[in-house]
């Protein structure tokens, strides 16, 4: 009640970012109906005061959802997401989705969830599975299969949007009872063979992805997720409970879809990797191994690990000697993280919020991409009043929970993974070897040359399309628009006339950078317009940034264009970006409240790649 009294406060004195922390914190700690529906109510006070990404989503179901959506708003809100919703017409998900000038069409979602149960989509299966012969099965099994496909593919050819589809739940208790599980012909087997198919959607349709529902509702318990009575009465198949989990679940979806992800995992070391105070208990003292108490710690460090393989990146922020902290680090057997999985380390006795701030530094990302996991709640809380932009976990009193506290988070999801994404820490720790060497030079030219960097540029293809969108959705300092895209979006971009999208390469002395860049133009006349311009904040200061522009000009010019023009967007975030094009010789043409608009005369100027850059690109690509 008092948080409720504080944020209605914090609401009408006008400090509206003390009320969003304040909203956020009440679902944190109370995510149910009644909640729901205060947080809600007061986010939608604060809706173009505070900056939230703005969604729409579309249900497609055969069950009562309504319910659930409040808790998903409310999530979504303390997620930083404004979420309009549109719910279908009960049990009309395939006419919708036929029809291309139905409501979900009119509606055009970035979002659309299709929920449907098994009992509406093979009933056969469900209910007079015991009545069926072998045949009248697999009949079963493949009209359901292609009815999904045929759904799938008309969504496709009508909208952009992401789909996300519910696989179908297994009965609690089989029709045949336990002779369904001795043999591979069985009513469970049948229903999981439309599971196995609907798995392999996302590999024939790009902006497709699956929602293990069966594996949801196995979570919670089958026996205890059912509400017979709910059900029958109302078409709700949800316990009360469990309304919160379906949302939950939505919301790890949501979340990625919207470029609200975490980039690093910054932990505490004493009683949170491992149990006890390496100062005080020694190396030998500390509990961390196989056998309990210890491997509840080897458990969150197998989830942090996980973590890293979705090209989350690990830091350490701790009170501590560092002697003995890299002792633990480097020898212990019982440590499943090595120094080499962190990207970066404060282990000293300074304030931890400067630390968290040196950290975001040192990676060259924002302090709000950083999520926090410290035991210590007097160190979360001094975190969470200095740097309210960075998220903070707060881990459950019993560290055999913390490990699910981790995989549970819907900022570290990942619904794909680039090359980059994987090999994201060994950037980093690649970047710190150019950083040293860089104070070895008189210059920043020589230490250019040094570099031997190697750019290339090439045209955006069905192995790129997924990490150039993803560059779009995460890419904040030098971005010259911040113009979103998501993988559909920028697939039906190439597919435009006038329209180029152009990933960028970048290689040196010491290693590979991956895919950092990212240019999109459109034609116009004889005015190539620049869409959007941005580069990852591993190369950013190298020149790189000039090679691509260098490119930009000489292609334009080569189909015949006479200007480049470009807009500057200011937000929060891209300074580093402002004076880009006025460094370039662009003009400025027209300022207004949203930015200015520049351009380039191609006819009599041109924009030279620097001389310390290998440029590889296809002129006119």
């Amino acid at each position: 009640m008092e948080l409720r009294q504080k944020v209605s406060q914090d609401i009408a004195k006008g400090d509206v970012q003390a009320a969003a922390r304040g909203l956020a914190e009440l679902w944190r700690r109370e995510s149910g109906p009644a909640a729901a529906a205060f947080v809600v109510s007061r986010f939608e006070k604060l809706v173009g005061e505070i900056p939230l990404v703005e969604q729409k989503a579309a249900f497609l179901r055969s069950f009562t959802v309504e319910p659930v959506l409040p808790l998903l708003r409310a999530a979504a809100f303390s997620s930083g997401i404004n979420l309009t919703l549109q719910v279908g017409d009960f049990n009309a998900y395939a006419q919708e989705m036929l029809d291309a000038e139905s409501a979900l069409y009119r509606f055009k979602p970035n979002l659309a969830i299709l929920a449907v149960q098994t009992c509406d989509v093979a009933p056969d299966l469900w209910v007079q599975y015991t009545d069926l012969k072998p045949a009248a099965v697999a009949s079963a099994v493949r009209r359901a299969v292609e009815s999904f496909q045929q759904w799938v593919h008309a969504f496709r050819e009508r909208s952009q949007a992401n789909l996300v589809i519910h696989t179908l739940e297994q009965p609690i208790l089989p029709s045949a009872g336990v002779i369904d599980g001795q043999s591979a012909g069985g009513q469970s087997a049948a229903i999981e063979d439309i599971n196995r198919e609907l798995r392999r959607l996302p590999e024939q349709y790009r902006g497709v992805y699956v929602l293990d529902y069966d594996a949801l509702v196995a979570r919670y318990g089958r026996l205890g997720w059912h509400d017979e009575r709910k059900w029958r009465t109302a078409r709700m198949p949800l316990a009360a409970e469990h309304l919160i989990h379906l949302a939950q679940e939505w919301l790890r979806f949501l979340v990625p879809l919207s470029g609200r992800t975490a980039k690093a995992l910054v932990v505490d070391l004493d009683d949170t990797l491992w149990g006890g105070i390496i100062g005080e208990d020694g190396i030998e003292g500390i509990q961390l191994g196989a056998e309990y108490p210890g491997s509840a710690y080897q458990a969150l460090q197998r989830a942090m690990l996980d973590l890293y393989q979705r090209g989350i990146l690990l830091a350490i922020c701790s009170k501590n000697n560092r002697d003995d902290a890299m002792e633990v680090l480097e020898s212990h057997p019982g440590m499943l993280l090595r120094p080499p999985h962190f990207a970066a380390m404060r282990i000293n006795w300074n304030d931890k919020a400067q630390n968290l701030r040196e950290i975001a530094a040192e990676l060259n990302i924002g302090t709000d991409t950083l999520v926090f996991f410290d035991d210590n709640p007097a160190e979360r809380e001094q975190v969470r009043n200095s740097l309210p932009q960075v998220a903070i976990i707060d881990p459950p009193g019993d560290p055999l929970s913390w490990a699910a506290v981790l995989r549970n988070y819907p900022a570290f999801e990942r619904l794909t993974l680039s090359p980059e994404d994987q090999q994201r820490t060994i950037f980093y720790l690649a970047e710190r070897e150019r950083s040293q060497a860089a104070h070895s030079f008189g210059s920043k030219e020589d230490f250019y040359r040094f570099l031997e960097q190697r750019v290339e540029v090439a045209p955006v293809c069905s192995a790129t399309l997924d990490r150039v969108a993803q560059l779009t959705q995460k890419t904040n300092q030098f971005n010259l628009t911040t113009h979103r895209y998501d993988a559909q979006q920028i697939a039906g971009l190439t597919k435009s006339p006038g329209w180029q999208v152009l990933s960028l390469r970048v290689q040196d002395r010491f290693g590979d950078h991956g895919l950092v860049g990212v240019a999109i133009t459109c034609d116009k006349n004889e005015v190539c317009e620049i869409d959007t311009f941005l580069l990852s904040c591993r190369v950013i200061g190298r020149t790189v940034e000039t090679a691509l522009l260098s490119f930009l000009a000489q292609s334009a010019l080569a189909r015949g264009r006479r200007q480049l023009a470009g807009w500057f967007l200011p937000t929060a975030k891209n300074e580093p970006a402002r004076e880009f094009y006025a460094q370039h010789g662009f003009s400025m043409q027209t300022q207004n409240g949203e930015g200015s608009l520049w351009t380039f005369d191609l006819s009599d100027q041109q924009i030279p790649c620097p001389e310390w850059i290998q440029l590889h690109a296809e002129i006119g690509a």
